[in-house]
């Protein structure tokens, strides 16, 4: 690997660890607020919003790293290698939740969402950019003009166009969320990322390297961080 690929992939981990740490943060005050410890900031509009911007960060270097790791020719072996580990993730969280929040379990989170949009992302490696640009698009804009009432329930509601969705502790449907992997596939195609001014962005930064440090490492820190965080919060609610 040489060092633009280095840099290329340093800029990939920086982002998606200020979005790990972002998401670290999101779940503490939403602990924090559910354990009654601090009042009036979880359900706040802005804070909410904050949440969205974290899923669509995720979602967006998903299609990103689509194009990093596999150009347009898919590596089959190492995609569903990690498709894999990500699946089994997805159902991990929806078992504990489940067993945890059973009125309002994860049955489609992020981590599906992110399966399933890779899955779909690998049709448009070989596609011009403009194709996942405008399914992209279309696919964030569906949800605004088609919402049926038939999609509600558990089994289909994944697909986003349920006109009231169950309850979730996290909900992220395909519909509008995969459209924004494939903005990310076609910003990936488009913006050389090995250009200078990016490839060399951070590269001799500590901050910027303990950021890269956590993009490596999001996935057991997503797995864990709320277990960790919960075991401490609660025992020091019941103090107060």
């Amino acid at each position: 690997m040489n060092s633009t690929r280095k840099s290329r992939v340093l800029v990939v981990d920086a982002a998606r660890g200020a979005a790990i740490a972002g998401v670290v943060l999101f779940h503490l005050v939403w602990d924090l607020e559910f354990t009654g410890l601090i009042s009036g900031i979880a359900f706040h509009p802005l804070w909410l919003a904050f949440g969205r911007l974290l899923a669509g960060s995720f979602m967006f270097l998903a299609g990103v790293s689509l194009v990093l790791a596999h150009g347009a020719l898919l590596r089959a072996r190492t995609f569903f290698r990690r498709f894999a580990i990500i699946v089994i993730a997805a159902l991990a969280i929806t078992i504990v939740t489940w067993l945890t929040f059973p009125g309002s379990f994860v049955y489609f989170g992020i981590l599906h969402s992110i399966a399933v949009a890779s899955l779909l992302g690998v049709v448009f490696l070989k596609l011009p950019a403009s194709a996942g640009l405008f399914a992209g698009l279309a696919i964030l804009a569906l949800p605004w003009y088609l919402s049926l009432p038939a999609f509600d329930p558990r089994w289909l509601a994944w697909i986003g166009l349920s006109a009231n969705p169950p309850l979730s502790n996290d909900f992220v449907p395909v519909f509008p969320w995969a459209g924004i992997t494939l903005l990310g596939i076609s910003f990936a195609k488009v913006v050389d990322i090995s250009k200078s001014w990016m490839a060399s962005a951070g590269a001799d930064n500590a901050f910027f390297a303990r950021l890269g440090w956590l993009g490596r490492h999001s996935l057991p820190i997503y797995l864990l961080h709320q277990p960790v965080m919960l075991a401490i919060i609660v025992p020091l609610s019941r103090l107060f």
